[in-house]
């Protein structure tokens, strides 16, 4: 494999295969972000999940400047996971754990 090959290589590539390995779908996933502690960078958080099927707890750090938001929804594959994650990245000062 070529240095060019590896730098166009899918970023996504090694958890959509570990997903794949590990997972039967339809399955419940735990998302995990962290963000400022502001409305709007939560909002948008919560708005990546469907509010009638996911479960959604948010809890603020010790110095109240960031929120942990944890999602569990049902996903029907790993590509629908990597999606969330993609759009997730687009929120500003978003951290995906």
């Amino acid at each position: 494999m070529t240095e060019e090959n590896t730098s166009n290589e899918d970023p996504w590539a090694g958890l959509r295969e570990k997903l794949l390995k590990t997972t039967k779908w339809p399955a419940i996933y735990m998302f995990k972000f962290i963000v400022k502690s502001d409305n709007q960078s939560v909002a948008q958080v919560n708005s990546l999940f469907n509010a009638d099927e996911a479960q959604i707890q948010s809890r603020s750090s010790k110095n109240g400047k960031y929120v942990s938001i944890t999602a569990k929804e049902v996903m029907i594959s790993a590509d629908a996971i990597i999606d969330k994650y993609k759009e997730a990245a687009k929120i500003d000062g978003v951290m995906a754990l």
